[in-house]
């Protein structure tokens, strides 16, 4: 009777403590579908105060080509441009796909959205303060840390003092330092998360890992994620579409996994050409630019262009 009754509370316990994780769907599925609409505004709010640590409101979201969402979807990536209080600019990007030139890329987003916001003849000081926000899938670089924030500072070669603003451009800039100017970029790597602790942006990225999201959770923008984000609330339709999305996903992983292998036994493993034009090929037919294949394959752009 002992261990029945053991047993009993045993199983209660266990259902008690699956009540406390609810299922989500994807952070970036959310953002293609849910979070540009201004109601959820709220969501997005959440995760980029606490990130950020200082209250954000959104103004506007913009429209990206990474929000593509048509039959024939397969993007492995995900971006908006976010106008916030003060006029800062947020590319939040997310990437599934390993990218060895991603810190590249990083410079390139946050460069573009400096230029493409400032209109020919403004002065400088008109150059807005731009939040580079990049949660990826995959190993980046070489480190231990599963947040990672990149700043601007001058540091003097001869002195090692930090080059500070005058008292004058603090009033004129309305800023305290030198890195509030320049863009400020973040790093989540979510494959090195691995545990919950105190910080309330280890919430989101328990959500960001797992699609789950703890009732015991207090962090910004959580609770209304767990309304709008829920899974059992999306319809039979919805419900078909996100699961066509992930499988499309795996799909792409497969592809490029495969298209890599192939590579790797009938090209670069044994030096034969036409292995190396087939890599390129199957590169190019998975939506890889031909900058990227060049450097994987070695092989002329044009030549990649003629495939």
């Amino acid at each position: 009777m002992e261990d029945k009754k053991a047993c009993t509370e045993q199983s209660e316990v266990t259902k008690d403590s699956e009540k406390k994780t609810r299922t989500m769907i994807s952070f970036d599925w959310a953002i293609k579908n849910l979070l540009r609409n201004k109601a959820n505004f709220g969501v997005l709010e959440g995760f980029l105060s606490e990130l950020i640590d200082r209250d954000i409101k959104i103004k506007s979201i913009g429209e990206s080509e990474g929000n593509k969402t048509d039959k024939d979807d397969k993007y492995n990536r995900v971006d908006i441009l976010v106008e916030v209080d003060n006029k800062e600019l947020v590319i939040i990007e997310l990437q599934f796909d390993n990218q060895h030139d991603y810190f590249h890329r990083m410079l390139y987003g946050a460069s573009k959205a400096i230029t493409e916001h400032i209109h020919e003849g403004d002065n400088y000081d008109k150059v807005r303060k731009v939040y580079s926000i990049n949660i990826v899938y995959f190993d980046l670089g070489k480190g231990k840390d599963y947040i990672y924030r990149g700043t601007n500072r001058f540091i003097g070669i001869n002195t090692g003092d930090e080059l500070e603003l005058s008292e004058e451009q603090k009033q004129i800039y309305n800023r305290l330092s030198i890195m509030e100017i320049f863009p400020e970029y973040f790093l989540l790597m979510v494959r090195n998360f691995e545990k919950v602790g105190t910080k309330n942006i280890d919430q989101w990225m328990y959500y960001l890992k797992t699609n789950k999201i703890q009732d015991g959770f207090t962090a910004k923008g959580l609770d209304q994620a767990r309304k709008v984000l829920a899974y059992e609330n999306m319809s039979e339709a919805e419900k078909k579409e996100y699961t066509r999305n992930i499988e499309n996903r795996r799909i792409k992983e497969s592809e490029l996994q495969t298209a890599l292998y192939k590579g790797k036994n009938e090209g670069f493993a044994e030096g034969k050409v036409e292995g190396i034009l087939e890599t390129a090929k199957n590169f190019k037919n998975l939506g890889i630019s031909i900058e990227q294949i060049q450097k994987a394959t070695g092989l002329p752009i044009e030549e990649i262009k003629k495939l």
